[in-house]
């Protein structure tokens, strides 16, 4: 695009990164965010309570799995990998979840 257009790629970079901030603030703030073109987008409170309470479980079963003393140093490695993922994926989702009237 950079090249067709003849602007620099950090200009473009700039602009894309823009839209793609400005789309997550106002899923963020208003919960829709409609891209003109191409689609509207709702965040569903529910689902999104559904799948943090889901990833909590799997954390739980993955710290179990880490105090088992027979796990292999392989297998411990790749479940801390994975738990690593899930509390990631925990801290993104818990502040769009954590309002006012919710349980959490």
């Amino acid at each position: 695009m950079a090249i067709s257009m003849v602007v620099p790629e950090k200009i473009i970079d700039a602009v894309v990164t823009h839209q793609f901030d400005s789309a997550n603030d106002a899923v963020n703030v208003h919960k829709i965010v409609e891209i003109s073109g191409f689609g509207k987008f709702h965040f569903n409170q529910k689902k999104a309570q559904g799948q943090y309470e889901k990833l909590n479980k799997i954390k739980q079963a993955y710290e179990r799995m880490l105090l088992d003393e027979n796990i292999t140093e392989t297998k411990k490695n790749a479940v801390e990998l994975k738990l690593q993922i899930i509390e990631t994926s925990i801290k993104t989702l818990k502040p769009k979840i954590n309002e006012p009237g919710t349980n959490i």
